[in-house]
């Protein structure tokens, strides 16, 4: 069984569903074959979205969610009697609200989409090239029963 603990800022906490996202991302998990583990998944504000994405990525500026995968995507061994760490994923509940808005569906959609996104980067996927891309997005659509496209039926990016 895959340990999964959902984190909301107390500012937050009364417009986010965490059963909705456990489901999606025990789902995420269980058709990559993930049967044990553990991850966090954190909805915070956008100023602790932007340090993290500062002080790990080097990039001063807010984004929509971050993974922290350990040991670059591998899960990392813990003592015996514990399930490997996956690692944490972190969404900024402000830019999930205002992509929600872009993109014409609710907030909680958009925090499963980055969610999934998030859990699939920690599982070693990636979208740095065409390629990439298409088997990530075709695996997120997979999961959340939907391609999430832009207002100009753009595909969608999460985590850019």
């Amino acid at each position: 069984m895959v340990e999964l603990d959902i984190q909301v800022a107390e500012a937050f906490a009364d417009r986010v569903d965490v059963e909705d996202l456990a489901r999606y991302v025990q789902r995420a998990l269980a058709l990559e074959g993930i049967e044990e583990g553990a991850l966090t998944v954190v909805i915070t504000d956008t100023d602790t979205v932007r340090e993290l994405n500062r002080t790990y990525r080097g990039v001063d500026a807010a984004t929509d969610v971050l993974s922290f995968a350990l040991n670059e995507g591998e899960a990392m061994m813990l003592p015996e009697e514990e399930p490997p760490y996956l690692g944490d994923v972190i969404i900024a509940f402000p830019v999930a609200k205002e992509q929600a808005i872009q993109y014409g569906h609710s907030v909680q959609e958009e925090l499963r989409l980055l969610a999934v996104h998030g859990v699939l980067h920690l599982l070693g996927y990636d979208h740095a090239t065409p390629e990439e891309e298409a088997v990530m997005w075709a695996r997120q659509a997979e999961i959340l029963g939907r391609e999430y496209v832009g207002p100009r039926g753009e595909r969608r990016q999460a985590g850019g």
